[in-house]
């Protein structure tokens, strides 16, 4: 499977963004997000089932960060609401085989800046 990430941007605190994740090849997998801000490792952020059933947000993103997907079009989606400073960060869409809840993933995409400017 091969994900492309787009979406990111330069935006101001506060605004909202919508990035997506284009899956081609096999697309049934748990999808996941992933970050990483300047000079720290990269973290996990939230994932969706393969069937969207499901999903999990680390506690810093809960009520602001809203993942998604739509098969027919394999793109999964992250919206997020009142960007902070914090959340700058290059974000990684992610694909992995093993069951949902793991923080393993098997496949990434490029990536997709965002910068909030404060």
């Amino acid at each position: 499977v091969q994900l492309q990430a787009s979406g990111g941007g330069l935006v101001q605190v506060g605004d909202s963004l919508r990035l997506s994740c284009l899956a081609s090849g096999r697309t049934a997998y748990h999808m996941g997000w992933f970050r990483q801000a300047p000079g720290k490792e990269r973290e996990f952020v939230t994932a969706i089932s393969r069937t969207g059933g499901s999903t999990e947000y680390i506690e810093a993103v809960k009520g602001r960060f809203t993942i998604s997907r739509d098969n027919a079009k394999n793109t999964v989606y992250l919206v997020i609401n009142s960007l902070k400073p914090e959340d700058t960060a290059v974000y990684y869409c992610a694909a992995t085989t093993r069951g949902f809840g793991t923080r393993s993933y098997d496949y990434w995409g490029q990536g997709t800046q965002v910068t909030v400017s404060s």
